[in-house]
């Protein structure tokens, strides 16, 4: 089978993380996407981020009426922090039988120089690329890069997480399952 990784911290998972997974999987050779949710990324503050169940239960409200997408807790079993290179040789151990596509945005590919061994993994791995505003899609020599024409909704969880702890709705930003699950527990309050 072949398989789109979504990786992030989904803090919290939002509209826009859905409909380029939806797209993907339904437009693309992706049977499925997986969203891999990374417990502690290490290129990002943690102070910011929700306890990492909290946002795998976020993840799973929100993917669990769609077979095409399916949220995966694979890095909470690996050393910490996550790098994309390990989980993706856990993943191929674990699952042989499938092949495994990176999916990202243009904003992560310009910052692919940053990750652990990125050479190895643009070079064993085809990416799925979507396109972020303000950011161009580069060729890289040597690596299978695929442009997605996913629609573009410029929605980040950085804006919601301060929309909720200045008080204001995020209703139709976030599935409504998971803004009930938000609303109902306090997150991003403080």
């Amino acid at each position: 089978m072949k398989i789109g990784l979504y990786f992030g911290s989904f803090n919290p998972i939002h509209i826009g993380h859905l409909i380029i997974a939806s797209y993907i999987a339904n437009n693309t050779e992706q049977e499925q996407v997986w969203f891999v949710v990374s417990p502690q990324n290490p290129l990002k503050a943690s102070s910011t981020l929700l306890n990492e169940y909290h946002r795998l239960h976020l993840v799973k409200l929100a993917t669990e009426e769609d077979k095409q997408l399916k949220a995966s807790d694979i890095e909470f079993k690996l050393p910490r922090p996550s790098y994309t290179i390990d989980t993706l040789a856990h993943l191929q151990e674990k699952y042989p039988q499938h092949q495994f596509f990176i999916i990202m945005g243009s904003d992560s590919l310009q910052n692919i120089h940053k990750w652990k061994n990125h050479e190895q993994l643009l070079k064993g791995y085809p990416f799925l690329i979507y396109k972020r505003q303000g950011f161009e899609i580069k060729e890289i020599p040597g690596a299978d890069i695929r442009q997605v024409n996913a629609p573009f909704l410029d929605i980040s969880a950085t804006v919601i997480r301060k929309m909720i702890k200045d008080g204001k709705s995020i209703r139709y930003l976030v599935p409504e399952k998971v803004r009930l699950e938000i609303e109902q527990n306090g997150y991003y309050k403080r």
